[in-house]
């Protein structure tokens, strides 16, 4: 069997009811380019009817295929176990919710044609969103494109499409946070942006935790491309260094002076909490590089494998 001309890497997680029309969209956009493609969704364990659905498509399609986890390892796990699963000359990954359009694939496709190794659809409007994720997202890509050692288009998510070679040096770099956005920036390539408007999701609610599941992944960007974080910290200790020099001046100055000093327990008190909220801050810091330290030498596989439909191969 020839090896597909396109892999669609698909994570899902309690999508019962959005599977059948993703397929559909999916099949009548390809409809016209190619018969030659597959797609695998990479599945955490559900306690829906998500993997049935998945089975039932696939008997009537083998070009459909299933990751099963043993466990519930997180959306950015489920997309990289599709890469590394794949076997596509171009790889899309693609949310089964619809928000991420399927008509966009042609165009993503003739991009690819063209030469480009990574395409990148970017949003121009995120209907549907609430605010505070909208907020943390736009704060994010500016922060890290600020410090950080590679550039993220903003407003760009895991949409995208890339090449084999783009997959394989992805996959090559281990890395254990999965932030997807930031590893391809790493490997580079000829990239290209296809802006357009992000409708709401096809069914249900989102099984992703607006806020802190953004500020996970903004952590990741800031934390794991960038030691600017640790920089700061050393600059906010010399500036918090030389302003007590400059409080001590000032108070020898009113000492020799013979001036009353007015400042008491409420002034002690701001300076101790300010210190101590910097000293936390920087503590924190540390951590968070450590923590990401820690994760690597560990080195834990990324998921594992419990099921596995359509690669026997």
């Amino acid at each position: 069997m020839s090896a597909p001309l396109l892999s669609f890497v698909v994570p899902v997680y309690r999508e019962e009811k959005n599977i059948p029309e993703f397929l559909r969209q999916v099949r009548a956009v390809l409809a016209p380019l190619t018969g030659n493609y597959e797609v695998i969704f990479s599945l955490d364990p559900s306690p829906d009817r998500t993997e049935e659905v998945i089975l039932e498509a696939r008997a009537a399609d083998p070009r459909i295929k299933l990751l099963r986890f043993s466990r519930r390892f997180g959306q950015p796990m489920a997309t990289l176990a599709g890469l590394e699963y794949s076997r596509g000359e171009a790889v899309i990954v693609i949310d089964v919710d619809l928000q991420d359009p399927p008509e966009l694939i042609a165009q993503m496709y003739a991009k690819w044609r063209e030469g480009y190794d990574v395409v990148l659809p970017q949003r121009r409007e995120r209907t549907g969103e609430p605010w505070i994720k909208k907020f943390v997202s736009e704060t994010g890509y500016k922060v890290i494109n600020k410090i950080a050692d590679v550039r993220i288009p903003p407003n760009t998510g895991d949409f995208r499409l890339m090449s084999r070679r783009v997959v394989q040096e992805v996959v090559r770099l281990k890395e254990s946070h999965g932030f997807l956005r930031g590893m391809v920036a790493v490997v580079g390539f000829r990239q290209c942006l296809i802006p357009f408007d992000r409708p709401p999701r096809f069914a249900g609610e989102t099984n992703y935790n607006r806020f802190f599941g953004s500020l996970r992944i903004g952590f990741n960007g800031i934390f794991c491309f960038s030691t600017y974080a640790l920089t700061l910290s050393t600059m906010m200790g010399f500036v918090i260094a030389g302003s007590s020099f400059l409080l001590m001046a000032i108070y020898l100055f009113y000492k020799l002076m013979g001036w009353t000093i007015l400042w008491g327990n409420p002034t002690l008190v701001i300076l101790i909490s300010f210190l101590g909220g910097i000293q936390l801050i920087s503590v924190g810091i540390l951590g968070e590089y450590i923590g990401r330290i820690y994760e690597e030498v560990r080195a834990r596989p990324k998921f594992i494998v419990d099921r596995a439909e359509g690669f026997e191969s």
